[in-house]
């Protein structure tokens, strides 16, 4: 559990690497905030912001990682630090734009020749080593090197009208938020506030208030206006609740705690083992109190639970809820924390639900120990749909979902993340190369298909007592927001939950039992 501290030790050099970062983002973040409001109008030093340059808002790169499905088991810890750094590219990449938005206004090329060609070189790099490392291994690597090597400049219109890059969702998320006046999604900040625009403002005060690459106020909207969506049930039907009134119609509930020891890290065992900070982004844990990059199955089987029935060491942990309101996290010039973007106090649930359902149409088979599932995708608003699973909600009022904003909930009422993970299982591995080919969601009928097993379906639903941001003057006021990548932007689509099962033998076959018999166990 050594790791897993609320103040984690760094070695001197990287808490110098943070500070630096934090100084980089921290300053960058009002720098972007006021590049952002002015895309689309002249700044205070009489500059145009359109340049092709200047208009760049966030990077967008390939995700190497989703496009492995033959990496050999002896290759994987290699890769897996290979992927690693790539997203460490990334980041420095997106610092050294958010530091320099004086340097593209005057030169249209500046982030083609300075930011975004130097990051391909240094990713083709990684990824060839990467490439020879599974050959070795006698696997077969990802075609179209150069094309995944190959990073784009997100322009400041993408992110005003949504930032979604393909996100259309047809799900009638606009919620009447009328939004698009001009305002540039509520950024108009040319009202004399001055945030920073003398590029040599105070970098440590403090005051980001959300504004280090989001969220912006077009990620919020009142649930009140939104139209009744049935229940959770993630983008495009995924994580569709999975029992219905016939099949295995039972569930098993476990109680694990809200985190209350602050149990975090910035790691993520399941996707850069034995990578130190390979989620860029700090985790909630509930469950096994030993996760970390480094930790092994065996010290998973040995390790203290937080949940009330000791025969389930199974590991939970989500992404953290902060309330950007200018005050520091324990984390505020960590890595993981505010040297990469994700600011302000986190915020304990109120409630961690976790509960296993069953299968509409058949009986459940029992999940193997160490099985590993990741449910949402990090980096949606970069990658797309594809594997995004997202709903957002306010107590009272869970038949209304969001994917794609977050909720202001009214007096109250509390913000509600729900998870419905991936309940279909290729009835031999525990991973895959890409951490999704072994599971799988069911078919709208509710069937396993390809001939995928259903296993007992975790539905995670964690709530949150936080205050209700403002809107005010187009801009959003003490917003909250999950941690994420930088260059993700905070949106409401990365969020994310993961899941390791160390359930014992015995505790996981009185779940299969109880579900399959259609109790309500605990």
């Amino acid at each position: 559990m050594g790791r897993n501290t609320r103040k984690r030790r760094t070695p001197l050099a990287t808490k110098a690497i943070a500070a630096s970062a934090a100084l980089a983002l921290g300053g960058g973040g009002l720098i972007w905030a006021n590049f952002y409001a002015s895309a689309h109008e002249e700044n205070s030093y009489g500059n145009q912001t359109r340049s092709a340059g200047a208009q760049v808002a966030t990077i967008n790169c390939p995700d190497v990682g989703q496009q492995l499905n033959d990496v050999p088991e002896g290759a994987r810890p290699g890769v897996a630090k290979e992927l690693a750094l790539l997203d460490r590219q990334v980041t420095d990449a997106y610092t050294r734009l958010a530091e320099t938005r004086q340097a593209q206004a005057g030169d249209a090329s500046y982030v083609n020749n300075a930011i975004l060609g130097p990051l391909k070189s240094k990713r083709a790099a990684t990824i060839d080593r990467m490439n020879i490392n599974i050959r070795n291994a006698g696997g077969q690597p990802p075609q179209g090197g150069e094309q995944l090597a190959e990073c784009q400049g997100v322009p400041a219109d993408q992110i005003n009208n949504g930032g979604d890059q393909g996100q259309d969702q047809g799900d009638g998320q606009d919620q009447g938020q009328d939004q698009g006046d001009g305002q540039d999604q509520g950024q108009d900040q040319g009202d004399g506030q001055d945030q920073g625009q003398d590029q040599g403002q105070d970098q440590g005060d403090g005051q980001d208030q959300g504004q280090q690459g989001g969220p912006v106020a077009d990620d919020f909207v009142d649930i009140t206006t939104v139209q009744p969506t049935g229940g959770a049930q993630g983008v495009n039907g995924n994580g569709l609740p999975a029992n219905g009134d016939s099949g295995s119609t039972g569930t098993f509930t476990t109680s694990c705690g809200t985190n209350g020891n602050d149990n975090h890290n910035s790691d993520n065992v399941i996707v850069a083992p034995g990578v130190d900070n390979g989620a860029q982004h700090t985790h909630d844990y509930v469950g096994n109190q030993d996760n970390n990059a480094f930790t092994s199955d065996e010290q998973f089987l040995q390790a203290d639970t937080s949940c009330e029935n000791q025969g389930d060491k199974s590991s939970y942990y989500w992404p953290v809820l902060r309330l950007q309101n200018g005050e520091d996290e324990f984390d505020a010039n960590d890595l993981g924390g505010g040297a990469e973007g994700n600011i302000g106090p986190i915020q304990e649930a109120v409630q961690a639900e976790l509960k296993f359902v069953g299968n509409k149409t058949s009986d459940v088979v029992a999940m193997p120990q160490a099985l590993r599932i990741i449910t949402g995708d990090a980096k949606a608003f970069s990658n797309g749909l594809a594997n995004a699973n997202t709903n957002w909600s306010c107590t009272g009022f869970e038949d209304r979902q969001l994917t794609d904003k977050y909720p202001i909930c009214p007096e109250g009422s509390s913000v509600v993340r729900t998870s419905n993970f991936q309940s279909c299982w290729d009835g031999q591995n525990i991973d895959s190369a890409n951490h999704r080919d072994h599971v799988d969601f069911v078919q709208e009928d509710g069937s396993c298909a390809n001939g995928f097993q259903a296993i007992p379906q975790l539905q995670a639903r964690l709530v949150y007592d936080v205050p209700a941001p403002q809107i005010e003057n187009g801009q959003v006021v003490n917003p909250f927001a999950v941690d994420g990548f930088p260059t993700e932007l905070h949106k409401p689509i990365t969020d994310h939950n993961d899941f390791i099962n160390f359930f014992d033998e015995e505790t996981m076959n009185q779940m299969v039992e109880c579900i399959n018999s259609g109790q309500d166990c605990q």
